[in-house]
């Protein structure tokens, strides 16, 4: 983690940095989060890549949990700021810097109380991921009716699980089927295949997080919205996962089998095309 953190208003050292034993997003999980790649400029100055899309979705999530954010965007752009730039002054250059929002200090309960959200923005290393992944199947599900479908939420326990299971098979990612046993996501990650020179991805109504990366291919490649059945998986010619921090990552093995082509052509297009989008700008 960087050697600074901003919290509620306030840059400290990380040594110093505390969060209530009652914050609710302690007790019980109540809390929303986006976390940012940084990327850096010709100057060698570091930025959150994609920030107005972060943040654009920050805002749905809150809304969606009714979580008050007390700071506007630009008022969190300062934060953000101000911690990327203390820690590239103390040479702990950042990979990522994370923007944290909680329900505060609350009651040893699910009801919220009435204290002020608390605000976290924290930057840290990103290591590398490999050059190509392996995914295993998860037996348990998604639920696209849910009320926190869509968020992007600190209660990342069933991630935790999913991914713990999917790596003690083998495997860095963790593949989730929704109710209908349709392909939803991955554990920390959206997903796309290519069957037939065609990319697909599973729509939103499938329960899947309106991922940034993922966002950013739709809007400048052909991709179809489809519900492809968990099970039929193996059957794809080629598939990738994409994240803020991966970016686009081909998968080569679906539960120990091998995929037809790792990385293929609508992958390697998707690579390129996401290149392209960052190197024209740090806020696409």
């Amino acid at each position: 983690m960087g050697d600074r953190i901003w919290i509620d208003g306030e840059l400290i050292d990380s040594a110093d940095a505390t969060v209530s034993v009652l914050d609710h997003g302690v007790t019980v999980g109540d809390g929303i989060f986006e976390t940012m790649k940084v990327v850096r400029d010709d100057d060698d100055r570091p930025h959150a890549f994609a920030v107005t899309r972060h943040l654009r979705r920050l805002r749905r999530s809150a809304a969606q949990l009714s979580l008050p954010v007390a700071m506007n965007d630009d008022e969190l752009r300062a934060a953000i700021r101000a911690v990327l730039d203390a820690n590239d002054a103390n040479d702990a250059r950042a990979g990522r810097v994370r923007v944290t929002v909680t329900g505060g200090v609350g009651p040893l309960g699910s009801g919220r109380g009435d204290g002020a959200p608390t605000v976290i923005v924290a930057s840290g290393p990103l290591p590398p991921w490999p050059d190509r992944a392996a995914v295993a199947r998860v037996p348990w599900r998604r639920n696209e009716h849910s009320a926190v479908a869509g968020v992007k939420a600190t209660s990342y326990i069933e991630n935790v699980v999913a991914l713990r299971y999917a790596q003690e098979r083998g495997a860095g990612e963790a593949l989730f089927a929704n109710t209908t046993g349709a392909l939803c996501e991955g554990a920390g990650s959206n997903v796309f295949i290519g069957v037939d020179g065609q990319l697909f991805t599973p729509p939103l109504s499938s329960g899947c997080l309106a991922g940034v990366t993922r966002e950013l291919l739709v809007e400048h490649l052909d991709v179809q919205d489809t519900d492809l059945p968990l099970d039929r998986l193996l059957e794809v010619d080629e598939l990738f996962l994409t994240s803020s921090t991966r970016d686009v990552q081909p998968v080569e093995l679906i539960d120990g089998q091998r995929v037809d082509r790792a990385p293929g052509p609508l992958t390697e297009l998707a690579i390129e095309t996401f290149r392209s989008l960052a190197r024209a700008s740090t806020d696409p």
